[in-house]
């Protein structure tokens, strides 16, 4: 059963509210992986920059609005349009993240993305996500190990899958670099120092382990520590084609979403490839530092792929605002990775169940100020950019 998180509203009313707690919890090392883009992280600062240039016209004597938020997506109904985005090395970001997040999902009933390289494997968080878990595949160069990995996904209960095809190469990421994040941790003085300034963190890693990259670790003789980005994910990896793709197709029986997507002309030919859906999604500012900011290209994909095809939206998205922002230019689902992070180091799991609430309370909010009852009113109160 879910929490009751209003009463946090006092302290933490806005998602902003709990990063800015999260960060005095975790130690500077994790946060300047988990926090930083790539390069000058121009596009970080393009997705947010983006997001707020989006504006909605205003509506007067519309009555009482109570907005219908539930959503069906990829033959499944939710009651938001919103799910928990992979993310790399979660359980660095704060202790058994994987695990508070995969129950938060299956209590709320919405979707829990398991990264590759997380720090859990598939078949420790599948039972707990219950029919709710969406696994995130970085492409094995193997076709054996990717073939066993897709096996494990779907024994453990994972329904949806989702290939990354937007990191190429490994980005760059000077200011994760600087912060000296290793995988796993090496436990230098410096690092040890930043820990015991962290002692709720620390305490945690303490009762859980160090993490790991348990799954592509099972695959691999390679001993760390590694610079945490070139992990031992980045070693067993492939850049995927088509012809990747197509024998991806022809392994998994379920849904399979494309992530990374950005160019119009890709996210058509993906439709008539087999992918049941397209991800829009620039890695969230960590992967190019030229690319373009999702809700700028969101809408030329939209009208590639046509009304009715299913399109995920990421990358810069802090409030229930910019999640009908999303919904506004196209997109009919959004994941969020940060913000969920943000509320569990916060918090606890208290804390990622009230990113919900959030959520929801600003959508709501938001829905009456523009007129809108449904989430198909929002394309026409959109004032022209």
């Amino acid at each position: 059963m879910l929490p009751d998180t209003a009463h946090l509203d006092r302290r933490f009313p806005a998602i902003s509210d709990l990063k800015a707690r999260a960060r005095r919890r975790i130690p500077h090392f994790v946060w300047e992986y988990f926090d930083s883009g790539t390069g000058n992280e121009a596009t970080l600062r393009r997705n947010r920059d983006a997001l707020d240039a989006i504006r909605f016209r205003p509506a007067v004597l519309k009555g009482e609005i109570t907005a219908n938020l539930g959503t069906r997506f990829l033959g499944r109904d939710y009651p938001l349009p919103v799910g928990i985005a992979p993310v790399g090395m979660s359980g660095i970001i704060w202790p058994d993240a994987e695990r508070h997040l995969a129950r938060l999902a299956a209590a709320a009933g919405i979707p829990y993305g398991l990264s590759t390289v997380a720090a859990q494997t598939p078949d420790t968080i599948g039972p707990l996500a219950g029919d709710q878990g969406w696994f995130q595949l970085y492409p094995p160069r193997d076709p054996t190990i990717r073939a066993d990995i897709l096996r494990r996904a779907k024994d453990a209960g994972f329904h949806t899958l989702i290939l990354t095809v937007d990191v190429p190469a490994a980005s760059r990421r000077e200011r994760q670099t600087r912060g000296g994040l290793t995988n796993p941790p090496k436990l230098t003085p410096r690092i040890l120092a930043q820990a015991a300034l962290r002692p709720a963190w620390a305490a945690g890693i303490l009762r859980t382990g160090i993490p790991r990259l348990r799954l592509m670790e099972s695959y691999s003789n390679v001993k760390g520590p590694l610079p945490s980005n070139q992990h031992v994910g980045y070693l067993l990896r492939t850049a995927p084609d088509w012809a990747y793709l197509a024998e991806l197709r022809a392994e998994w029986d379920g849904p399979l979403v494309v992530k990374g997507v950005l160019n119009a002309e890709d996210a058509k030919r993906l439709v008539s490839e087999g992918a049941d859906a397209v991800w829009v999604s620039n890695h969230a500012g960590r992967q190019f530092d030229a690319a373009p900011a999702t809700i700028d290209v969101l809408p030329a994909i939209r009208a590639a792929v046509g009304p009715d095809y299913p399109v995920i939206f990421d990358s810069g998205v802090t409030s229930g605002l910019d999640v009908l922002r999303a919904l506004a230019l196209g997109s009919d689902f959004v994941m969020l990775g940060r913000a969920f992070h943000y509320g569990l180091a916060a918090l606890g799991p208290i804390g990622a169940a009230h990113v919900l609430h959030i959520l929801k309370a600003d959508m709501m909010s938001c829905m009456a100020q523009i007129g809108a009852a449904s989430f198909a009113d929002l394309s026409t109160k959109v004032i022209q950019r």
